[in-house]
């Protein structure tokens, strides 16, 4: 399971269900998030919201069609006023700069076999309903 957020880390943690029960993750994901957060915190303050992965026993996870093997996660955008809340794309506490800059992180590990995020004038998204508020990162296992 994905640590709950301590303090020293440049991430906080979010989803359902809560106290984590939705962040199991496979080794490369743990590694591909430890190394992401780290690179993250070298040049931003503001922590990185990390969501949904997979559940203890794989099975279906409400809501998502993928989220089984524990190479998926949501991760949200990132907001001006740093808060760890939701932003869609369209409001204006979306800070476009800070995300193109965490998706060009999240592509520059090598991991990654795709990124779902509706805000398309950030290279190297795709766009899928229901992803205006979330990025859905996929990586290898």
């Amino acid at each position: 399971m994905l640590p709950q957020a301590p303090e020293e880390a440049s991430y906080y943690t979010y989803g359902t269900p809560v106290a984590g029960r939705g962040q199991y993750a496979h080794p490369n994901m743990l590694s591909f998030l430890f190394n992401l957060e780290f690179q993250w915190g070298q040049q931003d303050d503001r922590k990185l919201g990390i969501g949904n992965i997979s559940l203890a026993d794989h099975t279906y996870f409400r809501g998502h069609k993928s989220h089984k093997d524990g190479l998926d996660v949501d991760i949200r955008p990132l907001r001006k006023d740093g808060r760890h809340v939701p932003v869609e794309y369209q409001n204006t506490a979306y800070d476009r700069v800070a995300t193109r800059r965490l998706v060009e992180l999240i592509w520059k590990c090598g991991m990654v076999d795709y990124v779902y995020f509706n805000d398309l004038s950030i290279a190297r998204v795709v766009r899928k309903a229901f992803h205006d508020n979330h990025l859905h990162v996929r990586i290898r296992g």
